[in-house]
């Protein structure tokens, strides 16, 4: 049997207080000759109802539990407003989901985190948790697929031209420069190349924040309204090279957790970066 749930961020807690980190999503995922059964922990938020969606539309896996701290005693099915409910109420409390599936489940649980921002030294003591534990883990700075692959593609292309810009539009000013530019500049200044050589100057703010010390900046824009995107600019001789990515719905990122919570089940240690399994 298997499960999805927030057993990881339990096991977080016995951490040293500066390895802590909040989730934006949590999963955990036992191997079973039997379908996976899925614990959404955040059920009732946007991420938590499609993920609760997509699960139970999805082959060899079911919800078998829901948390979150709003709507607590409603069906998640009524919740997500899927045509039938799910028979399945949601609570506030972890330990009784679990105790629901049964005892034996809590034990060797395994977990998809996703979670936008984490630091090194997090990564690496939820790494030495998990190894110690045999507990099979994903964390996922992003779980959809296009995110992923527009990166693989900015590393791809910055072989071939010495000039880059990376644009990124939002509805919301906040956390910027998001963690997918972030996570694209921190890529190409790991290459060991300089970027922009004939313009490397950071004086003139207009001209971006400069992300690392290879000349690759971060433009941010925001306006009400605007999808989420990120746009990579590369120009040679002659010509630009443009790659972009644009999420319009959190439908996006159900291809990639579907994905994580199948590939994590043969796990028994930590695994950072959906782009492991693809």
């Amino acid at each position: 049997m298997a499960a999805l749930s927030c057993h990881f961020h339990c096991a977080i807690q016995q951490l040293p207080r500066n390895a802590r980190v909040r989730p934006s999503f949590t999963c955990s995922v036992q191997p079973s000759q039997s379908n996976i059964k899925v614990v959404v922990n955040g059920a009732a938020k946007e991420i938590g109802r499609a993920a609760v969606v997509a699960v139970t539309k999805a082959r060899g896996m079911e919800v078998a539990g829901a948390v979150d701290s709003y709507f607590i005693g409603e069906d998640i099915g009524k919740v997500c407003d899927m045509e039938e409910p799910l028979e399945i109420p949601i609570m506030n409390d972890l330990t009784m989901v679990l105790g629901s599936i049964s005892q034996a489940t809590a034990f060797g649980l395994k977990s998809v985190v996703y979670v936008p921002r984490i630091k090194l030294d997090t990564i690496s003591a939820l790494s030495a948790f998990c190894e110690k534990a045999s507990m099979g883990c994903l964390v996922a700075p992003t779980l959809s697929i296009g995110s992923i692959l527009l990166q693989q593609a900015a590393i791809s292309a910055s072989f071939h031209y010495n000039n880059v810009e990376i644009v990124e539009s939002r509805a919301h000013a906040t956390d910027l420069p998001s963690p997918d530019a972030v996570q694209i500049a921190n890529n190409l200044s790991n290459l060991g190349q300089i970027y922009n050589r004939e313009d490397i100057a950071t004086d003139v703010l207009a001209r971006g924040q400069l992300i690392g010390e290879d000349g690759v900046r971060v433009h941010s824009m925001v306006l009400p309204g605007l999808p989420s995107s990120t746009t990579v600019y590369f120009s040679g001789p002659g010509e630009v090279y443009t790659i972009k990515h644009a999420i319009t719905d959190v439908q996006c990122l159900m291809p990639g957790l579907l994905l994580a919570i199948r590939k994590v089940v043969r796990l028994k240690h930590l695994v950072y970066g959906l782009e492991k399994f693809l």
